[in-house]
C-alpha cells in the first residue's frame, strides 16, 4: 500500500507505516490466482447475496478493510442500510432475511468458523434445501474466497477504506 492510497483526514505518515506488505506486488501470480477464484466463485449467484455472505464473514473474522469495501459495494448496489445493520445480528433479526439468505448466512458463519464445531450437517441441510448442487458449490467458494481476502488484508495490515478498486 502507498500512501496515495490513504484517505484524506487521516494520519498519512502513520497510516503508511502500519502498512506491512502489498501482497499484490510480492506474490502477483498467487494474487491474480486469488482474483481468479473469486470471480469465478461469484458466477450464477445474486449480487446482493454474495455481498451479504462477503459481510458476514468480514464481520466474523473483524476485517474492517474487507466489511468497509463489501458495505460500500452492496450500498452501491441498492442494499438498505437496516439491512446492512442487521448482517451481525442476522439470527436476531431472520425476518430482514429471505429464507435462502439465512440459509448462506449460517453456511457462511459454520465455514469461517470451522475450527469451532465443523460445519453441522444442519447447517449444510438447510443451505440444501435452498440451493442446487451448483449453486451451493459457488457459496462454498465464495465463503472460502473471503475468508481468504479477509486473511490476506488482516495479515497484511490493510486499512479500511483505502480500497483502490
Amino acid at each position: 500500500m502507498t500512501t496515495t492510497e490513504i484517505k484524506s483526514g487521516t494520519d498519512t505518515a502513520t497510516a503508511a507505516s502500519t502498512v506491512r506488505l502489498n501482497f499484490a506486488q510480492a506474490a502477483p501470480k498467487v494474487f491474480r490466482a486469488v482474483i481468479g477464484l473469486d470471480a469465478a466463485a461469484r458466477e450464477g449467484l445474486d449480487p446482493a447475496l454474495v455481498e451479504l455472505v462477503q459481510i458476514r464473514s468480514s464481520h466474523l473474522n473483524h476485517c474492517a478493510y474487507c466489511l468497509h469495501m463489501h458495505t460500500t459495494d452492496a450500498r452501491k448496489a441498492g442494499e438498505s442500510e437496516e439491512r446492512l445493520h442487521m448482517v451481525a445480528v442476522w439470527q436476531e433479526a431472520a425476518h430482514f432475511f429471505t429464507p435462502k439468505e439465512q440459509a448462506a448466512l449460517a453456511l457462511t458463519d459454520a465455514v469461517t468458523r470451522v475450527a469451532d464445531a465443523g460445519v453441522p450437517d444442519a447447517v449444510h441441510e438447510r443451505a440444501a434445501a435452498h440451493f442446487d448442487e451448483r449453486e451451493l458449490a459457488q457459496l462454498l467458494a465464495l465463503i472460502l474466497t473471503i475468508n481468504t481476502w479477509n486473511r490476506i488484508a488482516l495479515a497484511t495490515a490493510k486499512r479500511a477504506g483505502t480500497d483502490e478498486r
